[in-house]
């Protein structure tokens, strides 16, 4: 059985205290139906940024409770397929993107899905789907879906699209589960402060490992692992990753610190997922020949 979760539940926070809209067993097959990260109120280019109604951007479906999941647990979500609609958005802001400081007009673009290419003008840019919102509730509390953190959040990676693997540790029961945000296109970074904002669904399965998970989301790919981290600056989260990365590399080869260090400077790549929310993305790209997913996981 497929479970439909339609674009009309949505959240703009990841709580424990957000009631669930469906519910799932491991191994369930879920469709998550999803909104433009402007809430879909970007109708064309002459729309008016101050019009926009903020505190709609960024929307969410779910939450979806799994069961049997419990914290101390991991959340293993597949992304089987993400479809997306034709026409996107993407938008610039006086003080927004990593170049705020900049003097320049407030804009909104459309974008069209057209012959296997994403067209800007004359230009055809290859597609590439990804999620850019996707997360679980945090342990107490509550975090806007326009920020990240341990729970994942708006993490923004390109690299987060059909065939990958996101682990995801939970803190609360049942994981709650909500994705959101998509883009049709996305480069690292997403400078701008917007990418190629798309409404679509996104299939996915989800599944448990009982009694450990991993001290940052893992995004896993055909031959890689990356640790998903964020901080208040980029080097903070790049600290992060960096550290995570040597702590994995000492359980898995049974190095002492300086080894792994020097290891983790010839195999680790950092990379930026993106510099223009409130926390800053990164991650640490491990190939799956030096690591398996058993050494990062914390406990």
């Amino acid at each position: 059985m497929v479970i439909r979760i339609s674009s009309k539940h949505v959240i703009y926070s990841f709580s424990p205290l957000n009631k669930p809209v469906a519910y799932a067993k491991p191994k369930d097959i879920i469709v998550f139906e999803t909104i433009d990260a402007l809430g879909g109120q970007a109708k064309s280019e002459e729309t008016p940024i101050d019009v926009i109604d903020w505190s709609r951007v960024n929307p969410a479906t779910g939450p979806l409770f799994v069961e049997t999941a419990e914290p101390g647990d991991t959340l293993v979500v597949d992304i089987l397929d993400i479809k997306t609609d034709d026409k996107a958005v993407i938008l610039v802001a006086p003080g927004y993107g990593v170049l705020h400081d900049k003097q320049f007009s407030p804009r909104i673009k459309l974008l069209y899905y057209e012959k296997d290419f994403v067209k800007f003008n004359s230009l055809d840019i290859e597609p590439k789907p990804m999620i850019g919102v996707i997360g679980v509730a945090p342990e107490e509390g509550e975090v806007a879906t326009g920020s990240l953190g341990v729970h994942g959040g708006n993490m923004d990676i390109a690299l987060l699209g059909r065939g990958s693997r996101l682990y995801l540790p939970v803190f609360t029961r049942g994981a709650l589960l909500a994705i959101g945000d998509l883009h049709l296109v996305q480069g690292d970074g997403e400078l701008c402060v917007s990418a190629a904002e798309v409404s679509g669904e996104v299939t996915v399965r989800v599944d448990i490992v009982k009694n450990k998970k991993p001290k940052y989301p893992i995004l896993e790919l055909n031959d890689k692992y990356a640790i998903l981290t964020h901080g208040k600056t980029l080097d903070e989260a790049v600290y992060r990753a960096s550290e995570a990365a040597v702590e994995a590399l000492m359980k898995a080869h049974s190095l002492v610190f300086e080894e792994a260090y020097m290891l983790a400077s010839l195999v680790v790549d950092l990379r930026i997922n993106q510099v223009v929310d409130p926390f800053k993305g990164a991650r640490a790209e491990i190939p799956k020949k030096y690591i398996s997913i058993e050494d990062l996981f914390s406990q």
